[in-house]
C-alpha cells in the first residue's frame, strides 16, 4: 500500500485516538480513510512471491541490432507480466567499458535477481560480474562470449546463450569466396579486438579465405562502428588498389565500408560482407552493395537469455550453455522470407 498521512489534520488525532474501544487496526482504518489512501491494485496478495527482477544490459542503444534486441526483450516480459520485471540497460557507445561496468552495478543495486548481459569486452567486465554472482545474482552471458580462462580464475559461473559466430563468418566468407579467384586480394574490417564474438568472426571470415586460396591482406579494427569503419575502409582501399572484398564483422561496419566504396567510385566492384542482418542492411543486400550477412535473430537473443535466467531461478539449477540458431541471408532471401 503506496500511503501518505500529510492531508490528515493533526487537530483530528487527538479525538480519533480518544475513541473508546478502538482498536489499533480500527486506528489504521481511520487514518487510512482520513487520508485517502486505498490499497495499492498492482500490489501481489499478501503471501504472493514478489516477481524476479531481470536485468539486460546491452552495448550501444544506437546500434539497431541492439535496439532490436531489447524491442524483443520488451515484447517478451509484456507477454509474461506475471513472470518477472524487466530492468532495461545500454551503453552510449560499444567501447564504453567504463559505462557498462556501471549498469551491472545499479542492476545490483535495483534488486536484479539475473543479469543478462551482452559484454562490450569479454574480459574486462568480468571482475564487475562476479561481484554481483557474490551478492547472489545470476548472470547470463549473451552475444559476446565471457573468455573461459579468465572467467574460470575470477570463480565466475556464467552460462552463455548465443551464436556460433565464427561458425556464422565462415559461411558468408564462404558466399564472398564463391564470387573470387584464386589469389584475389580481401580485406577484413573487424570489431574490438578483445571482444570474443569479433575474433570468432574474424577467424571465420580467414578460415573461409584461406579454405578458398584467397589472400587477406591486411586486418583492421572498425570498432563495430559506421564512422569508424568508413574511415578504416577508405584507408585500405588506398592502400590497397587491387582489393576484391571487405569482410565485415558486423553491419554497421559494413555500412560504413558501403559508403567508402561509393566514395571511391569502385560501388559493386568490391564486394562487401556484413554480419547481424539489421533493418538498415536490407537496402543494400537488395542493389548487389552489400552480398552476405549472417542473421543472429537480435529480437530473440535476449529473450532466450531471460527464459535461461528465469529457468534458473525457478529450478535453482546452474544454467547450462545453449547454442542459438544463425543463418545465412543473401539477396535472394529478402525475396523469400
Amino acid at each position: 500500500m503506496k500511503c501518505s498521512f500529510q492531508h490528515t489534520k493533526r487537530h483530528d488525532m487527538p479525538r480519533i485516538l480518544r475513541l473508546a474501544g478502538t482498536t489499533v487496526s480500527a486506528i489504521v482504518a481511520i487514518m487510512t480513510v482520513a487520508s485517502g489512501c486505498h490499497p495499492d491494485s498492482g500490489a501481489p496478495p499478501a503471501g504472493t512471491p514478489a516477481r524476479p527482477k531481470i536485468a539486460l544490459v546491452m552495448k550501444s542503444l544506437a546500434n539497431d541490432f541492439f535496439s532490436t534486441m531489447e524491442a524483443g526483450a520488451r515484447r517478451h516480459q509484456a507477454a509474461h507480466l506475471v513472470d518477472y520485471d524487466l530492468l532495461v540497460s545500454g551503453t552510449k557507445n560499444e567501447t564504453d567499458l567504463a559505462q557498462q561496468v556501471d549498469l551491472v552495478e545499479q542492476a545490483v543495486t535495483q534488486g536484479a535477481r539475473a543479469i543478462v548481459i551482452a559484454p562490450a569486452d569479454s574480459k574486462a567486465l568480468i571482475p564487475g560480474l562476479r561481484r554481483a554472482e557474490l551478492a547472489g545474482v545470476l548472470i547470463i552471458n549473451i552475444d559476446n562470449r565471457l573468455d573461459a580462462d579468465t572467467a574460470r580464475q575470477a570463480g565466475l559461473n556464467a552460462a552463455f546463450v548465443g551464436p556460433d559466430n565464427r561458425a556464422g563468418a565462415r559461411r558468408v566468407g564462404e558466399v564472398i569466396a564463391a564470387k573470387l579467384s584464386k589469389g584475389d586480394e580481401v580485406a577484413i574490417i573487424e570489431g574490438v579486438t578483445t571482444a570474443f564474438n569479433g575474433q570468432q568472426r574474424r577467424a571465420g571470415f580467414e578460415e573461409a579465405m584461406a579454405n578458398a586460396g584467397i589472400k587477406v591482406v591486411t586486418v583492421q579494427s572498425g570498432q563495430w562502428e559506421i564512422d569508424r569503419a568508413n574511415v578504416v575502409a577508405a584507408g585500405i582501399l588506398v592502400a590497397h588498389p587491387n582489393l576484391k572484398a571487405l569482410l565485415c564483422a558486423n553491419d554497421n561496419m559494413a555500412i560504413g565500408a558501403a559508403a567508402a566504396v561509393d566514395a571511391a567510385g569502385k560501388s559493386h566492384m568490391i564486394l562487401i560482407a556484413g554480419f547481424d542482418n539489421i533493418g538498415a542492411i536490407k537496402s543494400l543486400l537488395a542493389d548487389g552493395r552489400v552480398v552476405a550477412t549472417a542473421d543472429q535473430h537480435a529480437d530473440q537473443l535476449a529473450v532466450f537469455g531471460i527464459e535461461a535466467a528465469l529457468n534458473a531461478l525457478k529450478s535453482a539449477k546452474p544454467a547450462q550453455d545453449q547454442v542459438t540458431a544463425v543463418n545465412l541471408v543473401t539477396a535472394a532471401d529478402l525475396v523469400t522470407r
